[in-house]
């Protein structure tokens, strides 16, 4: 297959401008300009569009399974694709826990038979996530999976939390940290401040979350494992990972588009769309958070995509669940927002949602070098459209941004190769057969 004449940006290779992409089974081939099409060679052209990568979101809740009533891996991996990212990282926090090797074969082999995006399966840190007996790290890495997270909780003793960094270091694991004290947020339902006093609800303070990060890092100091701090929301955190970074650290961060775009704010009229953990902090946060992404600090912005059934968010706001279903919007969200506002470019988006990732991960994913796996994203830079979650693949239509103009919406989706978006439509089984 050849794709011509589309705006290729690829940090990776140093390319931004139009440039044609060969693909040779799933694997990119050849990349350059005015590449001659071969005879029997598939063709598309691409003129007017932009091509870069496909994403890779660290940070997704499937539920799959025990909890396929909010989102499955077949709604999930479809409502990945939708939104540009052809991998993913599964949290472990399902119904049985992913904590051994069978549980996390179940995620990779249901994922390569249903097709979709590639669905990599994160295991807990702690069995069962409970918190005091870690898991056989050793063993789940030889299986494939390349990070550790009790994601939903914080591994609050610091003895378990050292032993499984000891035990992890020399299989190069990621550690992905939830960083929340619970007992200081306590009964806390959103940022605490003045809008929880005003809604007469408890807050949980910025202190629950920056406590953890600088406790982390400095586990991550004394055993020399790599740290990820998992959808940091603070100022004060990002200056402790900015410091961790400038000791040269093997610290990470992400940080989501609803801490990036949303605010405390957000919650008045007891909104539960915008109820979150971390929840949602002020406009000061938001600002250090976008400037923790133009100067590096910031590694990778993940969607945390938290889907619902619509009886947990269509209730009061302090028995409402945390999370918001956001992977099909992430990508426009962060173009509109960020790159329309000349705050990042694209190739600054493509390494955040893409290359780092892939890094981390120890993937030969996000670029489009040859001889890499040919994953791409194909988008219209300047079409606009309102998002409608009642349009969403995914089954979690709890989606705070409805109505929303935004531009950068995926138009076609390569996963190895193989077209499984095209013109925004997920391409059904029996067309692909």
């Amino acid at each position: 297959m050849l794709l011509r004449n589309g705006h290729l940006v690829d940090p990776g290779q140093a390319i931004d401008g139009v440039t044609d992409i060969r693909i040779e089974g799933d694997h990119i081939a050849e990349v350059g300009p005015d590449l001659p099409v071969k005879p029997g060679e598939e063709m598309m052209d691409l003129a007017g569009l932009y091509v870069i990568p496909g994403l890779i979101d660290l940070h997704v809740h499937l539920r799959d399974p025990g909890h396929e009533d909010s989102e499955d891996l077949e709604s999930g991996s479809r409502a990945a694709i939708a939104g540009g990212f052809t991998t993913v990282v599964a949290m472990p926090n399902t119904d049985p826990v992913i904590d051994n090797v069978p549980m996390a074969t179940y995620i990779q082999e249901k994922s390569r038979r249903l097709g979709y995006a590639d669905v990599i399966p994160s295991a807990a840190i702690t069995k069962g996530e409970m918190g005091k007996e870690i898991t056989e790290i050793g063993m789940l890495k030889e299986a494939g999976v390349p990070a550790f997270t009790d994601d939903g909780k914080t591994v609050m003793d610091a003895g378990v939390l050292r032993n499984a960094m000891d035990y992890g270091v020399p299989f190069d694991v990621l550690f992905m940290e939830h960083c929340e004290d619970p007992y200081l947020r306590d009964r806390g339902v959103m940022n605490e401040g003045q809008v929880a006093t005003e809604l007469g609800l408890f807050g949980a303070p910025k202190e629950a979350e920056e406590i953890i990060i600088m406790r982390d890092i400095m586990l991550a100091e004394l055993t020399g494992a790599r740290l990820h701090i998992q959808h940091l929301s603070t100022a004060r955190g990002l200056d402790m990972v900015r410091a961790a970074k400038a000791k040269g650290l093997p610290v990470s961060c992400e940080v989501t588009p609803h801490h990036l775009f949303l605010t405390e704010e957000t919650v008045r009229g007891y909104n539960t769309l915008a109820k979150v953990a971390p929840p949602l902090r002020t406009a000061e946060d938001n600002a250090a958070l976008i400037d923790g992404l133009r100067d590096g600090t910031v590694d990778c912005i993940a969607t945390d995509h938290a889907p619902h059934a619509a009886e947990f968010k269509d209730c009061e706001f302090v028995r409402a669940r945390f999370g918001i279903s956001s992977i099909e919007v992430a990508f426009p969200l962060a173009w509109t927002r960020l790159v329309g506002s000349g705050q990042l470019t694209l190739s600054d988006l493509v390494r955040l949602m893409s290359a780092r990732p892939a890094q981390l991960l120890g993937l030969e994913r996000g670029s489009l070098i040859p001889g890499y796996l040919a994953d791409i994203l194909v988008f219209d830079p300047t079409t606009e459209r309102a998002v409608d979650p009642s349009t969403f693949y995914s089954k979690g239509k709890n989606c705070p941004y409805t109505g929303e103009q935004l531009s950068g919406w995926p138009v076609h989706v390569l996963r190895a190769g193989k077209a499984i978006l095209q013109d925004g439509k997920i391409i059904e089984r029996s067309e692909t057969v």
